[in-house]
């Protein structure tokens, strides 16, 4: 190719690239100079780790324990009508406790669960009382309450552990009470009725020596 010709061409190729810009002969760019795709993690921190999996445990950080445990024995839908139709809610029954002799019932209503939940457990905080238990966690004599339709009887068993069901054995278990036998003589299934039973009998419960002076009385007389 003779000077002439090149010079030649190199005006053409400039008049081309003032009208149009892109139509130049592209360059074919280095590895360094291409741009990364999406797939490409070549030049990223978890380059060939997997995507996924647990968050770090963070020094320091540790769950706090709830003060009561508690657990809910029933829970329904209701209505209510009202003017323009029927209004619907949920009614929550709960039992909360320390495992270490208290224990308290509790009742909410609202128009969400979690909010029937939390109302429960103000409450049952609120009805808490202590359990006059002996040394090994047990009531000292034999009781028994009714309260609305239900009955419950409660007697002390040596070694034997929580004899029991229905919510008197969610009260019972809450409460820390151990080696009882329960009995509900009621025809009635209604948990609220016989959880309240429970707490009426446990409250009813004395200490072994008041108790024993109420036997020598008794006897006397």
């Amino acid at each position: 190719m003779t000077n002439e010709e090149t010079t030649k061409e190199e005006i053409v190729n400039a008049d081309v690239a003032a009208v149009i810009p892109d139509a130049v002969a592209p360059v074919t760019a280095t590895t360094e100079e291409r741009p990364k795709t999406r797939n490409d993690f070549s030049g990223r921190r978890d380059a060939g780790k997997k995507k996924g999996g647990s968050r770090p445990f963070r020094k320091g950080f540790e769950r706090v324990k709830p003060e009561f445990d508690h657990k809910i024995i029933n829970i329904r839908r209701v209505a209510r009508v009202v003017a323009g139709g029927r209004r619907f809610s949920f009614s929550v029954v709960l039992v909360a406790g320390d495992r270490k002799g208290t224990v308290g019932v509790g009742m909410g209503k609202a128009g969400d669960t979690a909010l029937a939940i939390e109302k429960a457990m103000r409450s049952a905080k609120k009805n808490m009382f202590k359990i006059a238990l002996n040394k090994k966690m047990s009531i000292p004599h034999d009781v028994e309450a009714k309260y609305s339709s239900g009955t419950v009887m409660l007697m002390p068993n040596k070694s034997r552990g929580l004899i029991a069901g229905s919510a008197v054995r969610i009260v019972a278990d809450l409460g820390g009470v151990k080696d009882i036998t329960g009995k509900v003589f009621s025809g009635s299934k209604n948990s609220l009725n016989i959880a309240m039973a429970t707490v009426k009998a446990l409250k009813m419960l004395k200490t072994t020596r008041t108790h024993a002076v109420v036997l020598e009385d008794k006897t006397n007389k």
